[in-house]
């Protein structure tokens, strides 16, 4: 694992996720405590940077690009042919830099089979999810859709970067009829023209201001 997430460092900062006994800072704190006593915080300070505010909205946004990152790390280690990282929220630590996105780490990386990405992300989010449902009303459907549109993104991005056909495969079985993130939307993947997906839901990112609408959504096709 140690390996190919050294490899991984080389795609690009939005795959890259520090690992090993040191932190690369101050700061870090372990994911689950995001998920708990950090959650408000944290989507407050998403709201005050996209100009929300404090609530639903935002708190879409911040699980957006939770998962965003998640899936990065996991369809990176996929495409370059290794073993995916567990990313329970048990293993994994984070912090939210002044400036800049979310940063992770892994203290001690431990491998699964590339088959397992869907269960390990999915899982995570499970425990997210539940929180942004009772805080702050955010529905299952956008939710999974967030978790659909994240995979899509992180896998449009590696594709400009590496080939990536085991990634494409993993992605193209999670949102297939049958698969964990079927009915989210409508995914294509065309070799030598890249990936398209339009969702069946909305992110709500559109009531940002001066947000607009995302590539994917659902509000483009009405």
């Amino acid at each position: 694992m140690d390996d190919v997430l050294r490899r991984l460092a080389a795609v690009g900062p939005f795959f890259t996720v520090a690992h090993g006994e040191r932190p690369p800072g101050p700061g870090f704190r372990p994911l689950g405590e995001l998920y708990g006593e950090h959650l408000a915080p944290y989507v407050a300070e998403v709201g005050r940077r996209i100009g929300s505010g404090p609530g639903r909205v935002a708190a879409s946004t911040a699980q957006f690009g939770i998962a965003s990152r998640l899936w990065s790390l996991g369809l990176g280690c996929a495409a370059l042919g290794g073993p995916v990282p567990d990313l329970d929220p048990a293993r994994l630590w984070w912090r939210l830099p002044a400036a800049g996105s979310l940063e992770l780490w892994l203290p001690e990386p431990a491998a699964r089979p590339a088959t397992a990405l869907g269960e390990s992300v999915l899982g995570n989010l499970a425990v997210l999810d539940a929180a942004l449902r009772e805080r702050y009303g955010v529905s299952a459907k956008v939710l999974r859709g967030n978790a659909a549109s994240g995979l899509v993104g992180a896998l449009r991005v590696l594709l400009d970067r590496v080939p990536a056909r085991p990634a494409v495969e993993l992605a193209d079985a999670l949102l297939a009829e049958g698969g964990p993130l079927a009915g989210t939307g409508t995914f294509v993947h065309e070799e030598g023209l890249g990936v398209a997906f339009v969702r069946r839901s909305c992110c709500l990112y559109y009531r940002v201001p001066g947000g607009g609408l995302c590539g994917d959504c659902v509000l483009r096709t009405r």
